[in-house]
């Protein structure tokens, strides 16, 4: 069914209204008191798509050369789109009033409607439009809308020459008979500024950033290996190879995921830790260090593996990447004919382990009214208990959690990357009960930078963090910890005394490394940091009870869980 996009009444401030358009006499009755955001309003056609078509705000709109290109992303992406729903947006292609040069597409959805006719809420409505590779408009602000928050919003400025204005909504849903009490929208004075109305006059196409190609990736756009590499900032001669287009529509999936694959296959021979952080600047910590897992864990499907303990592998693989994406890659990637029979048989256990269908089945599984370490801890014991086919549903994983249930657990917090990468400055902003640094160690053994004492000087912190993990609390491991090997003595000791462990992986490009290790006031010699660089190989997901991944802004950037919050508890 065909639905009409409700008008959008204005805010009692707005300069924009003209006697045709609907005009608040005070702030919608829907705001008070509730979360709102408020996102750029954006100068086009007001479109909305459905998985059998779309329209513009008419329902009998017809052709227009300015919709072609938003036809054709709802060709693309039409399978993904549920039944009976629909996603509302604005068809940028053409150029109205505004005109634009950056953008990260042409066509922007700022809501999702279900079967039942109800707007999804906002932080649901951006992660279905991002699953399916369709940008979302700017927040300019978001907070609980009171006087104060009124105020501000008054106060908001605007680049009238470059902005219409922006739209206010609640952050939770609504049904399609609130809207008039839970949207409204602020547009500047004189806003159509146009002699001839735009469907009337040649049609004078808006720019494209170069963003846009990422967002193409994730609509489920045919892959320019070159474009792609230039909009995440690598250049083409050094990308490595074409996409395979097969490969790539071998996945069955859009969004992160998706561009994801296509960058593991454009650079599959680049180290983890450097393609996680020259990628997070361009696509986000979450898609870097997704395409670096990728890119890391495709060689274990080439290789021959038990039968007996392939499920639990594959298991613990599919916390770290989309099985169906890590098999579409390492298929592309398989050096000889051996390796591609070990991706295939590898494929017949994913898929009868039921991995290939999302999402994962302990992805879903629930621990309510739970403190954050405590529904942190039940959360990875189950999935791994899963892998091991201890368990195999939600009630049975309920089940075999219940001890740790209270939180009755010591926390250790295991930081792990090169020197130089803000570890220490990290750990500094964490609200914790001790602190292990084997710098410190070093330090009041003589000399910080001695590594002769190396051994002593782990021995002692690993004694020092025993004692410290008895005593129950919230525990700080400072050391680079570069490599599985390293991290095991940690992981011993924190096995010993029960504890829940958390890596926090620092990731910071090498040439900011550099240049950070030159002010330091304790350098490492260039010729070993630059060792050490090659050797560092982060921990995937999984391979602790919960992950934090700190980016070059000293902040946690990502996790591996889809819990958001938690790690701001130690901060």
């Amino acid at each position: 069914m065909r639905t009409h996009y409700p008008r959008t009444p204005h805010l009692p401030w707005s300069p924009g209204a003209t006697p045709d358009d609907l005009r608040a006499p005070g702030p919608p009755p829907g705001f008070a008191g509730r979360d709102v955001v408020v996102t750029e309003k954006l100068d086009g056609e007001n479109t909305t798509l459905y998985r059998d078509g779309l329209h513009a705000r008419s329902l009998d709109s017809a052709h227009h050369p300015s919709r072609a290109p938003v036809k054709a992303l709802q060709a693309r992406l039409a399978h993904a789109v549920p039944a009976g729903w629909r996603i509302c947006g604005e068809n940028l292609y053409a150029r109205h009033s505004l005109p634009y040069d950056d953008l990260d597409g042409h066509f922007y959805g700022f809501s999702v409607w279900d079967e039942r006719g109800d707007c999804l809420d906002w932080d649901r409505t951006v992660a279905f439009l991002h699953g399916l590779g369709i940008p979302t408009p700017r927040v300019l602000w978001r907070g609980t809308y009171d006087a104060r928050a009124e105020k501000a919003l008054r106060a908001l400025k605007v680049d009238t020459a470059r902005q219409e204005g922006y739209v206010v909504r609640t952050v939770e849903g609504f049904g399609y008979a609130d809207f008039a009490a839970r949207v409204a929208k602020w547009v500047r004075p004189g806003h159509v500024q146009t002699d001839t109305h735009w469907m009337h006059a040649a049609v004078v196409p808006n720019r494209l950033g170069t963003r846009a190609t990422l967002w193409d990736v994730r609509s489920g756009a045919a892959v320019d290996a070159a474009a792609l590499a230039r909009a995440v900032g690598w250049a083409p001669d050094g990308a490595g190879r074409e996409v395979p287009e097969d490969a790539v529509e071998g996945f069955g999936v859009l969004g992160d995921d998706r561009l994801a694959g296509a960058l593991a296959l454009l650079l599959p021979t680049q180290p983890r830790a450097r393609l996680t952080a020259r990628l997070a600047p361009g696509v986000g910590m979450r898609t870097a260090r997704r395409t670096a897992d990728l890119v890391g864990l495709c060689p274990n499907l080439h290789r021959p593996y038990p039968d007996e303990a392939r499920r639990t592998g594959l298991v613990r693989m599919a916390h770290a990447a989309d099985p169906r994406v890590l098999h579409a890659v390492a298929r592309a990637l398989a050096p000889d004919a051996a390796a591609q029979e070990q991706v295939e048989w590898s494929a017949l256990y994913a898929q009868d382990a039921g991995l290939f269908d999302a999402p994962t089945p302990w992805s879903a599984w629930p621990f309510p009214d739970l403190a954050p370490d405590a529904a942190a801890r039940c959360r990875a014991e189950a999935r791994e208990a899963y892998a091991q086919g201890r368990v195999h549903g939600p009630d049975e994983a309920v089940a075999a959690t219940w001890r740790w249930r209270d939180g009755a657990f010591p926390h250790l917090i295991h930081l792990a990357g090169p020197p130089g990468s803000g570890k220490s400055s990290f750990a500094a902003g964490l609200r914790a009960d001790r602190l292990v640094s084997l710098d410190a160690l070093r330090e009041a053994a003589g000399s910080r930078a001695d590594q002769r004492g190396n051994t002593d000087v782990l021995r002692a912190g690993l004694d020092e963090l025993d004692a410290a993990l008895a005593h129950g609390g919230t525990v700080v491991w400072d050391a680079t910890s570069l490599n599985r090997h390293q991290r095991s003595l940690v992981h011993a000791v924190a096995a010993r005394r029960d504890a829940l462990v958390t890596h926090a992986v620092v990731l910071v490009d090498e040439d900011e490394l550099l240049r950070r290790n030159g002010t330091r006031r304790h350098p490492v010699p260039p010729a070993v940091l630059t060792a050490q660089l090659r050797r560092f190989a982060p921990p995937y997901p999984g391979e602790a009870h919960r992950t934090w991944y700190v980016g070059v802004t000293g902040r946690v950037e990502d996790t591996d869980t889809t819990d958001t919050g938690d790690e701001h508890a130690y901060q």
